[in-house]
């Protein structure tokens, strides 16, 4: 049978998503879905295998399609520590981004070297999210797990890594670890030492491999053998693979609506942050890709929409009901601390209540409250030099909210777009891998295959969005001051 499609994979917090598209055009054939166990910071792990597991599954709902796969790459949830042992078996389950336990090691981290030189070497400054940081933590809490590694890798790299058997990874993901450098596309030894002195770091690394580049072959796999001898791509972050998916260009902010929210832009400067507050990590096409990131996203309107006991079109319509700035309401979303600012221990709060608060207007402030906290971060990395003139498209799991695309484009000023495509990161993945079995660049695989945008929100007139974003600020400041 001919091989006429490659798959993507995105292994995130929630699920692994597996989708197919045709080698051809890169239009969309099919895709399977499956869960992965549910994790609640302060402490988020998850054992690696549960995501083999799923991807298994995912792989299973569209088998009478794999025959046809000629290559598969993966797009995996950033920062994830996974360590293996000399039977290339987990060790302890992965810390995951949103794992805050390791605030303490971060800050340690930051006293050995100061945030410029970080920042200089890495791109970012050591947080709870860094997987640096969760090796600082192993060592301190769990030191036989790193005496017995064999092997520390990413999430997509692990995926990558039980599909090809060859431990290899590229700069987008990578360039999220700490111990990465993105300028110069090079581990960092030094950097990996002050986390665990001691360690074989040339050793329990994967190799670097470019990302448009083969990190091998599909072998025969258990339940999975109509797949083998499909070629393995290099795989990378998920904000990677969507960067791809949507084939944004230089100019174009993307907001990324999940269980956390991300803002980014590609530029071809790296940037170098020392206040810690922009990581400025690779892309998956030899550019960069910097990005502010916050813990708490859609969860954030979910838990309001559970609290009120209504569905999601529901919640919807009671925001976008209410008056912007929702009559003094503010809504400061830190529900499970956040990565940005940096404030591992804060707690959501809800400001401004009168007895006659309405469920919409509570509702409107939410929404509101997750939108500003994104767009302070647009603040900043205009302010670091991002060209953030062009389109200001919307994805992620919340991007089809009315409320949400309404809210942002009343918030900036601007017309906010939609990509058609459900599944971004996976679908990148996807690009990434028809980059590697035909040789061609991502960059110019993901130019071909851009999604159209449709247009879903224009600004309304009447918003005083400075009184909403300042009245945020104000409210925000002082649960700063509380968390410090």
């Amino acid at each position: 049978m001919e091989r006429h499609l490659v798959a993507g994979i995105d292994t995130s917090t929630q699920s692994c998503t597996v989708v197919l598209r045709r080698l051809e055009d890169g239009a969309f054939v099919a895709q399977g879905r499956a869960p992965h166990p549910a994790t609640t910071p302060p402490r988020s792990e998850q054992d690696p295998r549960d995501w083999w597991q799923a991807l298994t599954e995912a792989l299973g709902q569209i088998a009478s399609h794999l025959p046809s796969v000629a290559a598969i790459s993966v797009g995996g949830q950033g920062h994830g520590l996974v360590i293996l042992d000399g039977d290339d078996e987990p060790i302890r389950p992965a810390k995951l981004w949103n794992d805050t336990e390791s605030a303490a090691d971060a800050a340690l981290l930051c006293e050995q070297l100061s945030a410029a030189e970080w920042a200089t070497r890495t791109g970012s400054v050591p947080a709870p999210a860094l997987t640096i940081s969760k090796i600082a933590w192993t060592r301190a809490h769990v030191p036989d797990a790193l005496r017995r590694a064999e092997h520390i890798m990413l999430p997509a790299d692990y995926l990558g890594y039980r599909l090809s058997r060859h431990a290899v990874t590229e700069r987008g993901g990578s360039s999220g670890t700490g111990y990465f450098n993105p300028f110069l596309n090079t581990w960092d030894h030094e950097l990996a030492e002050l986390a665990a002195p001691g360690l074989a770091w040339d050793r329990v690394l994967p190799k670097i491999i470019t990302s448009d580049a083969v990190a091998g072959t599909v072998g025969r796999l258990r339940n999975l053998e109509s797949l083998s001898g499909a070629v393995v791509g290099a795989g990378s972050g998920d904000n990677m693979t969507a960067a791809l998916g949507l084939g944004i260009r230089e100019g174009d902010t993307v907001i990324s609506l999940g269980t956390s929210g991300t803002i980014y832009a590609v530029t071809d400067i790296g940037v170098k942050d020392a206040t810690g507050a922009i990581n400025g990590y690779a892309d998956a096409t030899g550019r960069f890709l910097p990005m502010i990131t916050t813990l708490n996203a859609a969860k954030v309107t979910d838990f309001f929409r559970r609290m009120m006991g209504v569905d999601t079109g529901r919640f919807d319509a009671l925001a976008l009901a209410a008056e912007p700035g929702s009559a003094g309401v503010v809504v400061v979303p830190y529900l499970d601390g956040e990565r940005t600012p940096n404030l591992p221990g804060a707690t959501g709060q809800v400001q401004g209540l009168r007895s006659n608060t309405s469920p919409g207007q509570i509702a409107r402030a939410a929404v509101e409250g997750v939108l500003c906290s994104l767009l302070d971060g647009q603040d900043l990395l205009r302010a670091a030099g991002t060209r953030m003139t062009g389109r200001l498209i919307l994805t992620g799991g919340a991007a089809r909210s009315r409320a949400y695309q309404q809210v942002l484009a009343d918030l900036t000023g601007q017309p906010v777009y939609l990509s058609r495509l459900d599944e971004a990161a996976a679908a990148g993945a996807a690009v990434q891998a028809t980059a590697a079995l035909t040789g061609r660049s991502t960059e110019a695989v993901a130019t071909d295959w851009a999604p159209e945008l449709s247009l879903v929100a224009t600004p309304q007139s009447g918003i005083d969005a400075v009184a909403v974003r300042s009245a945020y600020q104000q409210a925000a400041a002082r649960v700063r001051k509380q968390a410090a």
